[in-house]
């Protein structure tokens, strides 16, 4: 993707989008989206297209429609792809993409978010939000790759699990924490790259690992701004506020310690070049998967144990 589209086709391609939501589907997910779809909408008008040092022009840039999403990635950074489907329990999620793959040669498993650019695709992906059927193939392909001694790469980018009553029935919360709790015993090396949103328990699900990566205009909360805000305001219009006050970029998660690395974008944005943002993520991952593949998997554990140990030092012991 050399060359991207201008924003006034994206912002009147998004307007498109928005009518037809608004007649084919009536669900809270969609009606979110549609939300979701206006403020990129006003952005784009607004020429919000580039690096800026406030948060909510960050959350903009991750959200961008022209972003580049987990297939893109896929195509653009592995070979020999070949997608796995199914919880071997209830269905297959299209929202979550996980399948064998080689990166440079090296057999890999890639797991990952996968939203939809048109309207089609955004109801096919249920805009990026995953069931508890996709978490639970996720875990699936995962082990299969630690029984085949795979080193496993994890691509997030979500708003959040999706909250519908039937996954709530199918048991939501226990696919998250099951991935949690599972995912530490993996006996290969696990990275893990946040390249658009990473939206609360739907994006850490899968972002437990040995090596976390993160775009620097990617964005990594436990609750997106809208919603704090609506939580401690009441309303929407407070959410520029809320971004600042979640600590969600990668500058600040970087200096918290939440993620090991901030990977560069191309000028403008990773929307603006999706092979230049390939190439400058290649040698990111390459480093990786060289370093934690030098490790005995005992090291590999340890190490792991003590990374996810180091997060507690954020509660109070006052």
């Amino acid at each position: 993707m050399a060359n991207a589209p201008n924003d006034h086709a994206i912002a009147q391609e998004l307007e498109k989008q928005i009518a037809e939501l608004e007649e084919t589907s009536s669900s809270a997910a969609s009606q979110e989206e549609i939300e979701r779809l206006r403020q990129q909408v006003v952005a784009l008008r607004q020429k919000v297209s580039g690096p800026s040092q406030d948060a909510w022009d960050r959350v903009l840039l991750a959200r961008h429609p022209q972003r580049p999403y987990t297939l893109d990635y896929i195509q653009l950074l592995f070979t020999d792809f070949m997608e796995l489907h199914g919880d071997r329990r209830f269905a297959d999620d299209a929202a979550m993409i996980t399948g064998f793959a080689q990166f440079e040669d090296r057999p890999v498993m890639v797991v990952g978010h996968q939203k939809g650019r048109d309207t089609k695709q955004k109801l096919l992906r249920n805009f990026g939000m995953v069931n508890p059927e996709g978490y639970r193939k996720a875990m699936r392909v995962m082990q299969l790759a630690s029984k085949f001694h795979l080193p496993i790469i994890c691509l997030v980018d979500t708003p959040g699990a999706y909250p519908g009553i039937g996954a709530e029935e199918r048991g939501q919360a226990e696919a998250i924490a099951y991935n949690l709790k599972e995912i530490c015993k993996l006996h290969v090396p696990i990275v893990v790259l946040i390249h658009g949103e990473g939206g609360s328990g739907g994006a850490l699900a899968i972002a437990v690992g040995d090596e976390i990566l993160m775009h620097e205009n990617a964005v990594y909360s436990v609750i997106s701004p809208e919603s704090c805000s609506s939580i401690l305001w009441r309303d929407w219009d407070h959410k520029q506020e809320a971004a600042r006050a979640l600590k969600m970029t990668a500058e600040d998660l970087y200096q918290l310690q939440i993620v090991d690395q901030v990977v560069p974008e191309p000028a403008g944005g990773a929307h603006m070049n999706h092979a230049e943002a390939a190439d400058l993520l290649r040698p990111v991952l390459r480093s990786c998967l060289d370093r934690l593949g030098k490790l005995p998997v005992h090291d590999l554990l340890k190490r792991r144990y003590e990374k996810l140990r180091r997060l507690a030092t954020f509660v109070s012991e006052s």
